[in-house]
């Protein structure tokens, strides 16, 4: 055998393929394994996890609540860095995966073992988040992806060796495709979405209404911003779970942050996902118009450029990585003004910023203004445009441009 690990954490859901992981760790390696949950919004039953862990084979049973952590120090430092994969997806599931196996590493140095396990597919780019974040933390470690390795063929040949092994198996019929819920969104796909011309059923959605179907009356919010984070909701101070909470609440009533699109995963295939991500959708908007009013120019535009990287990184499951170490340093150095308050119009499946404030603000209405003002000599626009038009006109000139 080409490892001999001598203790496994498992990322543990209590679902078919992640108990028949269990069970298949033991007969495969001999080996105590440790079943490890993390509770990061999904909204799942997590009573009697525990014991059916132990159930099957588990010798102990993690649940941790990693809400707040995952809100304040996975979503907030995206919302910072306006992070969106493909200019659409807000990579909900894609900042979770780094959280759940850096809390899996806490568990193995207190647990003193050797080995992680997980339930990601080969096909797709959880495999690789949760990993390459074993890699970094663990870098000694063994990874075991079952998936990858053994020998059953499908969904039908588990639920046998599930029975075989007396691991109880819902008797609910499957879901038609995925779903992967977190405080940031919920995801779907695979199943009936793998054709991607086939409009998602109404009753599929579970945190968004429909917008047509969204209150006729728009909803009014304030989000108060300090240094890129949310930090108060309509004169409420909130901490960041809080702020995810009720922004999901809000959002989800008003049909806010539906989202389907194809996009491009890390492995090479381009796959079909609808997103709903309400809180995080308005989010997104208030804190980039108010960068609008706090950030300079210059710094506002290279910001701007460093989102596609900065989301890649995420996407790729590079959190840990040292780029991205340089890129949240030099993302929240942007943020030290960027601190106000906007003004959100929610309704029918639109966000809409109606309005922005700071006591910071570098908007000048003075300045601005097309009536007379003292603070800004148009006359001196001539040589500006001069001395930048300068390369255009000598290239024209030599080249005979026209």
């Amino acid at each position: 055998m080409k490892h001999t690990p001598k203790k496994i954490i498992l990322a543990y859901s209590g679902g078919l393929d992640t108990s028949v992981i269990l069970a298949w760790l033991k007969d495969t390696y001999n080996c105590e394994v440790i079943a490890f949950c993390a509770d990061v919004g999904q909204k799942e039953e997590l009573s009697g996890l525990e014991e059916k862990g132990l159930k099957t084979g588990a010798s102990k049973v993690f649940i941790k609540d990693l809400r707040l952590e995952f809100a304040r120090d996975y979503i907030f430092p995206a919302i910072r860095g306006n992070a969106i994969y493909e200019m659409r997806y807000l990579l909900g599931t894609s900042l979770a995966r780094p959280l759940i196996a850096k809390a899996m590493v806490d568990v193995a140095k207190q647990e003193s073992a050797d080995a992680f396990s997980h339930g990601a597919t080969g096909k797709g780019n959880d495999q690789v988040r949760f990993e390459l974040t074993f890699k970094a933390l663990a870098p000694d470690s063994v990874i075991i992806a079952p998936w990858r390795t053994w020998s059953f063929g499908g969904r039908n040949e588990l639920i046998e060796y599930a029975k075989s092994k007396g691991i109880p198996i819902p008797v609910t019929a499957a879901k038609p495709y995925s779903m992967d819920r977190n405080l940031m969104h919920l995801s779907f796909e695979g199943g009936i979405l793998e054709d991607p011309y086939s409009e998602p059923k109404e009753d599929m959605f579970l945190l968004t209404v429909a917008p047509e179907k969204a209150p006729d009356k728009p909803t009014y919010l304030e989000l108060e911003f300090e240094k890129g984070d949310c930090v108060a909701i309509d004169g409420k101070k909130m901490n960041p779970l809080e702020v995810m909470e009720y922004l999901n609440t809000v959002g989800g009533q008003n049909g806010i942050g539906r989202v389907d699109i194809v996009e491009n995963r890390l492995v090479g295939i381009k796959s079909r996902g609808v997103y709903e991500t309400p809180g995080g959708t308005i989010l997104f908007h208030a804190h980039r118009d108010l960068e609008s009013i706090t950030l300079d120019r210059d710094t506002q535009h290279m910001k701007d450029e460093m989102v596609i990287p900065f989301a890649k990184l995420i996407y790729n499951g590079m959190w840990f990585s040292s780029q991205m170490n340089a890129l949240r340093a030099l993302i929240d150095n942007t943020q030290e003004y960027v601190s106000g308050t906007v003004k959100v119009k929610l309704y029918k499946g639109n966000c809409s910023i109606v309005g922005r404030k700071s006591t910071v603000s570098l908007y000048n209405p003075k300045m601005a203004t097309f009536e007379k003002e003292e603070l800004y000599n148009q006359f001196d626009a001539e040589g500006f445009i001069n001395l930048y038009g300068l390369q255009l006109k000598e290239t024209s000139k030599l080249r005979g441009l026209k």
